[in-house]
């Protein structure tokens, strides 16, 4: 027999198998492949990567033609085999759909802090969004299912993914872009480099620049020594925030007295917008936590100015000595408009005053924010937000408040300012060009929010969604369910 006829045998023999595969596959399994098929072809559509479409081929394998034998375990002549290998299957099927469904559908969110606190609580879980801005490929595609960047410690810790394979950042086709007032859900853009013993809520450049304000340079090194190992992480690991938007890209922000100015209009504040007040009730009669509860007021937002405890130049801002703390008790505590007025009426009640900001934190950008406060943010003009495409000149102002953008998020390690100019791989520019939209945003509880004031803009590649509902509130404070939040708008003032 000739090497054709042999080859001519075997095609014949591989169609008649196949066709036989194809003839015994049931109505319904059919059913089950054309709606997988059909939701596997709008996701390469939608990924814009006709090279994906190679995969139907595997869909269609294991659910019509089975000649990769993925369900081997069926036949085995083992009991404990059939039912061990039905359940990995089950769960790997599970984390399978899970992966794409956290991925390019939407994941739950705890909201860890109060910086949205009034609009969002401490203790709510969020389904969040990512379809509504287009959701991010994922940059680091490997990872252990349903951890975020670390390992838990039972599984002895160190980072959750694999650097390598890493995939550039591609964001699909999302129904709208960001707009202003948005509740946004980001990876937190200074969170690249992080110490594992970090110290309170101070990001790691935070952390440099004050040591080096308020101990010296020379001793940085030495301080951030003592505070762990210095962990990197990717764009899409870095920890999770949410904030509001109130700065869209190529907007001038600036803040004064507390209220947000973007292209010079003052913009409307949020129902659920807060700011510190100084409450001062009379001699002998203090607000209980039952009345503080009663009003909506987190008890750990509630700051009680005692002559022993209280930071001196909270003090002197507001105008008050120890004598007063001793005579009456005060109060610096966040609230809303609404709630303001409520304190007012209260009985007992004899003031409720805007407390004076201080600041003890630097703020962004570092070189150019003296005498700033975050009640009285921008200087005399303020910031321009940078946009895609946008070209500016680069100076000493443009460097220090553009570098991170340069060099960190927009991958230019080598950019340096010197001699008057920016040097970027060599060579000399007198303007640089964004490659990326970015985002100025800041926390509801405006004096209790470490936000963009502080760390500086989000990038484009940093978003992730926007919050939809809330699903579930947890109350840490006196315990329980929140039941009236199951659910909830998570954005109402938008």
């Amino acid at each position: 027999m000739t090497d054709d006829n042999i080859s001519g045998s075997r095609a014949e023999g591989f169609k008649a198998d196949f066709l036989r595969r194809v003839k015994s596959v049931t109505v319904t399994r059919w059913i089950r492949f054309a709606i997988v098929a059909l939701v596997f072809l709008a996701w390469v559509i939608w990924m814009k990567s006709p090279l994906l479409a190679v995969f139907l081929l595997l869909l269609f394998d294991i659910y019509i033609t089975g000649y990769i034998p993925f369900t081997w375990w069926k036949k085995s002549n083992s009991k404990i085999v059939r039912v061990l290998m039905s359940w990995v299957d089950a769960i790997v099927y599970a984390l399978v759909l899970v992966y794409f469904f956290f991925a390019f559908v939407g994941q739950n969110y705890q909201i860890p802090s109060s910086s949205l606190e009034g609009t969002l609580l401490t203790g709510d879980y969020l389904f969040v969004n990512k379809m509504v801005y287009g959701p991010r490929v994922p940059m680091t595609p490997v990872h252990f299912p349903l951890v975020h960047n670390r390992m838990p410690e039972l599984l002895g810790g160190g980072k959750s993914y694999l650097e390598s394979p890493s995939i550039e950042y591609k964001r699909l086709a999302g129904l709208r872009d960001i707009e202003s007032g948005d509740i946004v859900v980001f990876n937190f853009p200074t969170g690249d480099t992080v110490l594992t013993k970090s110290p309170g809520t101070l990001d790691y450049y935070q952390l440099r620049e004050y040591i080096s304000r308020y101990a010296g340079p020379e001793h940085v090194d030495n301080a951030i020594a003592g505070y762990g190992e210095k962990v990197y992480y990717p764009v899409d690991r870095r920890e999770n925030y949410v904030k509001r938007c109130v700065g869209l890209p190529g907007e001038w922000i600036k803040i004064v007295d507390g209220t947000v100015y973007i292209d010079g209009v003052a913009q409307h504040r949020p129902e659920n917008v807060q700011y510190n007040y100084l409450v001062t009730t009379a001699p002998g009669r203090p607000i209980t936590s039952a009345e503080w509860k009663k009003l909506g007021v987190a008890l750990s937002d509630v700051e009680t100015l005692t002559p022993t405890h209280s930071d001196p130049f909270t003090l002197v801002n507001n105008g008050l000595t120890r004598d007063d703390l001793t005579a009456q008790p005060h109060y610096i505590v966040p609230l809303t408009d609404a709630r303001v007025e409520a304190l007012r009426a209260m009985a007992g009640v004899e003031s409720v005053s805007l407390a004076s900001a201080v600041e003890e934190l630097p703020l962004f950008p570092f070189a150019l924010s003296d005498g700033w406060t975050r009640a009285d943010y921008g200087g005399r003009f303020g910031i321009r937000i940078p946009a895609k495409g946008m070209t500016i000149p680069v100076d000493r102002e443009a460097w220090e408040t553009y570098e991170r953008c340069i060099r960190i998020y927009e991958n230019n390690p080598t950019a340096e300012f010197r001699d008057g100019s920016l040097w970027i791989d060599g060579e000399k520019r007198d303007t640089y060009t964004f490659g990326m939209d970015y985002y100025f945003m800041m926390g509801d509880n405006r004096d209790k929010s470490l936000d963009s004031r502080y760390w500086g803009f989000v990038p484009e590649d940093h978003i992730v969604g926007t919050p939809w509902r809330v699903l579930i509130s947890f109350d840490g404070e006196n315990g329980g369910v929140r039941w009236n939040r199951i659910l909830k708008d998570a954005n109402p003032d938008k």
